[in-house]
């Protein structure tokens, strides 16, 4: 096994000053992802963030000149923002995704069986089922009914309040569960979560506990199980951000893919130097193919940039071609408890800065945008001009799996990108793990990159 010593990366003597920069960075982080669990309490919360920094919503039929900061709202789900720059020749763009692997309920979700109500679910972005079994869960989103009123649900959040779960066989009983492949240990209908097991108050009705739950659910929001078929629902992991280890120096959380890589990208857009037109990109959809509207795979993003190259007076797919952009997602971080799936030479490492990848994809770079040598390069100079710790990435071994990321929707539009963020470990898990430190350097790198 190589020395990490060896490996390619930019590690830098750092100090004691720069370690607790790092960590106080990282108690605003915690905040944001504590107060964000879903896509859309995420733009909320950075719509709060944009405004108090004097961010205002983007009118394409006005005229926006150097220092004016604007944002774009795509229905509740996805955002956009903007500090125009004195320099239109070269834009920057940072695009992130603020989706995670969660529990989405199924349109006709409610049920009773055996004296006890279920939500059926319908799990959203990769995810290793026997994880979400037996731990707490909280119920996020929205209802809207019809005449159009919008329901915000938090359940499951605050210390008074009830939590939801999904259970599991008891070990003296699942010898024939023991025996399935540990992707089918708990299988996709199987992911029913336990809501109540009170009955309604009669001995007159069939299936009294799930009339039960409709009827508490009428008592706090006014809804009935219509109103379910239109609604956003979802559960997630009923537990705040804690710090990890004895010396504090990493995060566990649920969600840090991809908020580990939204927050500094928004804070580097907040810190920017306004020399350059820069350019904030808070997509959805990604943990399922970036698809819909609220996705890069539509042209939300396309007509943006349009809309905003005609307020500055620039011929739009002029400004399109010019803009240089990072794809600021999370990568694997090196597991030496698993150290067979990964290239070790070529892994990210916790704890050694932030993580760039010159590509993602799978197997043979399908799914992927594969940065030009010369952008690479100028990466390169950008990182360590601002003396920067960083380290060179890919997503495992050639053959051991891979995954994407939202860089090849930017390329499409003719953009230099590159792939660069914070290393994860146990990514896609209710539980994930970071270093603040990574977290902390992606920012100054993100920083960096805009003011370049």
């Amino acid at each position: 096994m190589n020395n990490p010593k060896e490996l390619l990366i930019k590690e830098r003597n750092v100090s004691d000053n720069e370690i607790k920069e790092a960590f106080d960075y990282a108690i605003g982080y915690r905040a944001f992802l504590d107060n964000g669990k879903t896509e859309r309490e995420v733009v909320s919360e950075t719509i709060e963030i944009l405004e108090k920094n004097g961010f205002v919503p983007f009118d394409s039929k006005k005229k926006y000149s150097t220092g004016d900061k604007i944002y774009k709202n795509n229905r509740g789900k996805a955002l956009f923002a903007a500090v125009i720059g004195e320099n239109n020749d070269s834009p920057k763009i940072l695009a992130a995704h603020i989706d995670s692997p969660r529990l989405d309920l199924k349109q006709r979700p409610l049920y009773e069986e055996a004296s006890m109500g279920y939500f059926k679910t319908h799990y959203y972005g990769g995810i290793k089922k026997y994880q979400w079994t037996a731990i707490p869960l909280a119920l996020h989103g929205v209802i809207v009914r019809k005449n159009g009123e919008v329901i915000n649900v938090c359940i499951g959040e605050k210390a008074d309040e009830p939590r939801f779960t999904v259970t599991d066989l008891l070990p003296h009983l699942a010898e024939e569960q023991s025996k399935r492949p540990l992707a089918e240990g708990i299988k996709g209908e199987e992911l029913n979560v336990l809501i109540g097991s009170l009955p309604f108050k009669t001995d007159k009705e069939s299936e009294k506990v799930k009339l039960n739950i409709i009827s508490l659910l009428n008592e706090k929001y006014g809804i009935d199980e219509w109103d379910l078929f239109s609604a956003e629902l979802c559960l997630v992991p009923a537990f705040p951000s804690y710090d990890i280890g004895f010396d504090r120096s990493m995060i566990g959380a649920y969600g840090h893919d991809d908020r580990v890589c939204a927050y500094p990208s928004l804070t580097a857009l907040l810190e920017s130097n306004g020399k350059n037109t820069s350019i904030l990109v808070l997509a959805d959809k990604e943990e399922i193919g970036s698809d819909g509207n609220t996705g890069l795979a539509a042209s939300t993003l396309e007509y943006f940039l349009c809309d905003l190259a005609d307020t500055l007076n620039l011929k739009p797919h002029d400004f399109i071609r010019s803009i240089e952009a990072i794809s600021s997602d999370v990568t694997a971080a090196f597991d030496p408890t698993f150290p067979d799936v990964y290239d070790k030479l070529n892994s990210a490492f916790l704890g050694k800065g932030v993580a760039v990848e010159k590509y993602t994809g799978a197997r043979g770079k399908y799914d992927t945008s594969d940065a030009s040598a010369e952008f690479a390069a100028r990466i390169r100079r950008v990182l360590d001009e601002n003396d920067i710790s960083w380290q060179i990435a890919e997503l495992g071994k050639v053959d051991a799996g891979g995954g994407g990321t939202v860089a090849k929707f930017l390329a499409r539009m003719d953009m230099n990108v590159i792939d660069m963020g914070v290393p994860v470990l146990s990514m896609h898990a209710p539980f994930e793990t970071i270093s603040k430190f990574d977290i902390y350097s992606s920012h100054k790198a993100f920083l960096a990159f805009i003011n370049d």
